[in-house]
């Protein structure tokens, strides 16, 4: 059994110029202590993905499909419940330290706050095991760090502090979304490293949520690409990242920096992210693709399985774009 299966997806908004299909029909599953990376633009359907597992969508919003964890289905499921589940089961690293934090309350009791809801630790407890978990992330001098404001902590070590708060009742799924945001390119592979040494420690599933496609390889044993709120490709990123099978795949990859090339511009995806208000008739990548033809432009093409643990959406062969 999967520790988490996700069917059918699909996720709107209602909003003063019309409704906004933010995710549609997205379906993959995650197994006990593996890592699947979900990648894409922004704007793909990403985070309101995660948000749909968490129950955490904003109050316009709807959100339709199955989620389970461990068997059981989650997906809109009162505020009651998915309490039991926050922190304890499910807990999320949300983008953006500086902001999640709040910059006016000590560490230590938004930390402590954490342990005190969810396991019923007294606040001196509850302290204590905050400073061992922000030493199990490698903040140097936690006894006298975790009394310190989140401004006087670096960007990395706020990202630290983070991971540590979602760690703090030893959930067995973590989603992280952006963890590696604004982070300069040492310390993301500083947290990248950190997350795999705590995923080996503490025994748990990661669903990594990113648009940079250089900290995915390597970290993650399957990938799923979103693009305009559905899924493109999917598949074990060794072989994503070697033989890509979908054009807005190879195109993100053609995108990612490479120090051994000698071009003298970084190569891009032209056009821009389509407007889900008003989403293209056929597939969502027709507009920007070299390769759509008519049907492309009037036809929906279909999720459809072409190899062993491999999947695209595509009218196209991938011999037709090689």
């Amino acid at each position: 059994m999967s520790l988490l299966e996700v069917k059918n997806l699909s996720v709107e908004f209602d909003t003063p110029d019309g409704q906004v299909r933010a995710v549609q029909d997205v379906s993959f599953s995650l197994g006990e202590q593996k890592t699947l990376a979900i990648v894409g633009e922004s704007g793909s359907g990403k985070s309101q993905t995660a948000f749909s597992i968490m129950g955490l969508l904003a109050s316009n919003g709807r959100v339709t499909g199955s989620v389970k964890f461990d068997g059981t289905e989650i997906l809109n499921a009162s505020e009651k419940v998915m309490n039991t589940y926050r922190a304890a089961q499910i807990a999320m690293i949300f983008q953006d330290p500086m902001t999640s934090l709040n910059p006016f309350v000590r560490v230590s009791k938004q930390m402590a706050e954490v342990l005190m809801l969810h396991k019923g630790l007294s606040k001196t407890d509850a302290i204590k095991d905050s400073i061992r978990m922000l030493d199990a992330v490698k903040i140097p001098d936690p006894a006298r760090r975790v009394h310190m404001y989140p401004h006087e902590f670096s960007g990395g070590m706020r990202q630290r502090v983070m991971i540590a708060m979602s760690l703090l009742c030893h959930p067995r799924l973590v989603i992280a979304d952006e963890p590696t945001t604004a982070l300069d390119v040492t310390v993301q592979a500083q947290i990248m490293d950190l997350l795999s040494d705590l995923q080996n420690d503490f025994g748990m599933s990661i669903v990594l949520i990113t648009h940079d496609l250089g900290v995915v390889k390597g970290s993650c044993e399957n990938t799923l690409v979103l693009y305009g709120g559905r899924v493109m490709e999917t598949g074990p990123t060794s072989e994503l990242f070697a033989e890509p099978t979908h054009p807005y795949t190879r195109g993100l990859l053609h995108a990612v920096p490479r120090l051994e090339s000698n071009e003298a511009k970084l190569a891009t995806i032209p056009g821009n992210p389509p407007n889900m208000q008003h989403p293209p008739k056929g597939c969502a990548f027709s507009p920007r693709c070299g390769y759509a033809n008519d049907r492309c432009i009037a036809e929906k093409p279909r999720l459809e399985q072409f190899a062993a643990d491999r999947s695209r959406t595509c009218h196209l062969s991938s011999e037709e774009f090689a």
